[in-house]
């Protein structure tokens, strides 16, 4: 099982403490969207912004993440708001700044093309990568996208739905 939060966490940074305590860490999953930023006060270049985009909360990426760690986030979906359904590609500099920060796990999510893209992702420091806009867009199944990442050395889990391997 597992909890997700934004901008609540944003707003009220305890609240990680307070899901972690109650749930464990493991569960606490923090979905960070970021934004490119040319504010002198975000040294990664990314800022964080929240209320699905609409608010720029001039924190840094970098250390909103690595303080999150702190508090008791337990996984980290980091989004790129600027990458997000363009399906150019992930934004590996932002991947590469949070991971910098934080030794959890990250979900890479926003921009997504192709299983080279995520291949990519993984290569930059994701653990784990999301898309959607290549599915919506029927170019891909997960069965092919499964495979291709198996042929470029990615590792995936084994593909079992209804209780057959696809």
């Amino acid at each position: 099982d597992k909890v997700s939060v934004n901008t609540a966490a944003v707003s009220r940074p305890g609240f990680l403490r307070e899901l972690s305590s109650r749930f464990g860490a493991q569960c606490v999953v923090l979905a960070i969207d970021a934004a490119a930023t040319a504010d002198p006060g975000c040294a990664s270049g990314y800022e964080v912004v929240v209320r699905s985009g609409t608010e720029r909360t001039g924190r840094d990426v970098r250390s909103w993440a690595a303080e999150a760690q702190d508090l008791g986030a337990g996984e980290i979906l980091l989004t790129s708001f600027d990458q997000d359904g363009t399906r150019e590609g992930y934004e590996l500099s932002l991947l590469a700044a949070v991971r910098e920060a934080v030794h959890l796990p990250i979900v890479a999510s926003g921009g997504a093309d192709s299983p080279e893209h995520m291949a990519r992702a993984v290569d930059a420091g994701a653990d784990a990568v999301l898309a959607a806009s290549i599915f919506h867009q029927g170019d891909w199944t997960v069965g092919l996208v499964k495979d291709a990442l198996e042929g470029l050395g990615v590792p995936v889990r084994p593909r079992q739905w209804e209780g057959k391997q696809t």
